[in-house]
């Protein structure tokens, strides 16, 4: 153990009068027995920090891991001695010492990129992903061999794409490898890398074909599905994955939002409980946690003490951040919301997913210009995502743009047919070009996708009255109402179709008409909405509980006040249910937009 190794290395370091090397490795026995003052100590107080880059490095990575961060960096950005390389060469002269670097088996170059590493992890902990990022660069560039460094820029998604291809292209790799090392090598930054490539474009070389099986190798598949939209197919290899390797950390971000899109709560909540309990430093366990809650619905504050934890733990986790501003999201707290996901975009310049959540939230506020900037970045990011596309559609629709919007819609439906609020939103395009068939069958396949989406019904409701037909217009809102009954818009709009259903009949109201209205079952809320909403003076009473038997021949004379007073200043009843109507469009349009959101 670490122990036995500290207790011997400590005899040979004063049998060899402290040589340096006994006590760089006395000082690295100290560092993994986690007492990092006394490593630091052990090769400060002797200056070996000045004298060997070995030496320098292990003091500062000991300060580094006492979270002593400036020190560390002081340490790693101190200058040399000027008679350092006259003292090295007393030493070989005198004693017949070999280069320090050789002698302890470790190379410059290896040497060099592992204080770049250090160095870009310190700039990391002290918010300067700039420095950080180009330190990262350099560790790759000194040692390509250095996956620690290449690691840490793709999985913070710290580069764009075009970022990504430049350091490809940069690494020295025919000089530091052979002709079959490069290949290897090449193949697996560049599998890491193309995320948003579709997975049909993976081809793995001939000569590394036995690496098809490789986990790591088949999680940047299923990142690839993920980020492609399909879902499913990322779970089936997600979860082959963890079967093999319960708790590969690569995988598991990606299985727990795999596992967020397809709402398996269960499975979910298993995986976070095993991973508190076994990894409770681990910011990834607090994620799941916080993630979970989420999904349950009603527990933001409980999701947002657990993800708290996991930014606490670890700064720079990225995901935790945009889980962080939904649970502000879905509050409508628009301000708390965009403030996480801008520290996400800061964490995660090649990711596209703050860029769209910030651009949803504007668009939540009315500012349709901001919206689209984002969305527009989040584009450049990610050209191929559905979510993207649909949410420019979203921003055309708004300003009256029906044809882009139309255009932007098929393709995002090009792209992932298994989405319904994409069928839905992309019949609502054709509402304001009376392409009213159309639009009530992709409200039908949204609705096969999708079974008992509010929206949904809602929408094919609205198409009805569009189209004059009242009475089916008011059966599909009720059916909204019963899936979800805060709908305003749907409320809204069922008191102008009784009203115009009304209107259409004779001046009474024979008994079938009258009890298909009393047939549904409104809540008080409801009632009390409809009274206000319907014109005539609509006595609501008769369908209460406790109303009276209604007369043997079941006719109710409708009140005088149903007419009005004033028909020739009144606009048509028609020309009024359209100005309606077109006032009701921003409503559907907030509430599905909502719902998606």
């Amino acid at each position: 153990t670490n122990f036995h190794a500290l207790f011997w290395a400590d005899k040979v370091a004063s049998l060899s009068r402290e040589e340096p090397q006994d006590i760089y490795w006395l000082a690295q026995c100290l560092y993994l027995t986690a007492q990092y003052h006394r490593a630091a100590h052990a090769l400060r107080s002797r200056k070996l920090d000045k004298l060997y880059e070995a030496c320098r490095y292990l003091a500062a990575r000991c300060h580094y891991a006492a979270k002593e961060h400036q020190q560390a960096l002081d340490i790693l950005d101190m200058e040399e001695p000027i008679n350092k390389r006259l003292f090295e060469k007393y030493l070989k002269d005198e004693s017949g010492l070999k280069d320090s670097a050789t002698d302890w088996e470790m190379s410059q170059s290896s040497i060099k990129s592992s204080i770049c590493l250090l160095r870009g992890k310190i700039y990391d902990a002290l918010d300067n992903r700039t420095l950080a990022t180009y330190s990262y660069k350099e560790a790759l560039k000194l040692d390509v061999y250095c996956f620690e460094a290449f690691d840490l820029l793709t999985s913070h998604h710290m580069l764009t794409a075009q970022e990504e291809k430049e350091l490809l292209e940069s690494l020295p790799l025919n000089k530091q490898c052979t002709e079959e090392e490069q290949e290897l090598l090449h193949f697996l930054f560049e599998n890491k890398l193309k995320k948003y490539n579709k997975p049909s474009e993976t081809l793995i070389p001939e000569s590394v074909n036995g690496l098809q099986e490789n986990l790591d190798v088949v999680v940047s598949l299923a990142e690839r599905h993920y980020y492609n939209c399909d879902f499913k197919m990322c779970y089936k290899r997600t979860s082959l994955v963890m079967e093999k390797d319960p708790f590969h950390a690569n995988c598991l971000p990606v299985h727990i939002g795999t596992l967020v899109e397809l709402n398996k709560a269960n499975e979910l909540f298993y995986l976070s409980h095993k991973l508190v309990d076994l990894y409770p430093n681990n910011p990834v366990s607090w994620f799941a946690v916080g993630c979970y809650y989420l999904m349950v619905g009603h527990k933001n504050e409980h999701a947002r003490r657990y993800l708290s934890k996991a930014t606490t733990l670890e700064r720079t986790y990225g995901p935790a951040w945009i889980a962080y501003g939904h649970s502000f999201a879905v509050e409508s707290e628009h301000d708390q919301a965009m403030a996480a996901y801008f520290t996400a975009a800061q964490l995660m310049k090649g990711c596209h997913l703050p860029m769209l959540y910030i651009g949803l939230e504007y668009g939540l506020t009315n500012n349709s210009k901001l919206a689209e900037r984002f969305f527009s970045q989040a584009l450049s990011i990610a050209p191929e995502d559905p979510f993207v596309m649909h949410e420019v559609g979203v921003v055309a629709f708004q300003n009256g743009d029906w044809k882009t919007a139309e255009k932007w819609f098929l393709d995002a439906l090009e792209k992932i047919k298994a989405i319904g609020n994409e069928l839905a939103n992309r019949s609502s395009v054709f509402n304001p070009i009376r392409k009213y068939e159309e639009a009530l069958e992709y409200h039908r396949q949204a609705l096969v996708l999708i079974p008992q989406n509010a929206s949904t019904y809602s929408a094919i409701g609205y198409i009805h009255s569009l189209m004059g037909n009242f009475e089916s217009a008011i059966d599909y809102f009720h059916t909204a109402l019963g899936l979800r009954r805060d709908d305003t818009f749907s409320v809204t709009m069922l008191g102008h179709c009784i009203e115009m259903y009304i209107g259409d009949s004779e001046a009474y109201i024979g008994t079938e008409i009258k009890d298909k209205l009393r047939c549904y079952d409104f809540d008080v809320h409801t009632m009390k909405t409809l009274k206000n909403i319907i014109s005539p003076a609509w006595d609501f009473r008769e369908f209460d509980i406790e109303r009276q038997t209604l007369d043997e021949s079941g006719i109710v004379t409708l009140e005088a006040s149903h007419q009005r007073t004033n028909t020739d200043t009144s606009r048509p009843l028609e020309e009024t249910f359209e100005i309606e109507m077109n006032e009701s469009d921003m409503m559907l349009e907030t509430s599905m937009s909502d719902h998606s959101t």
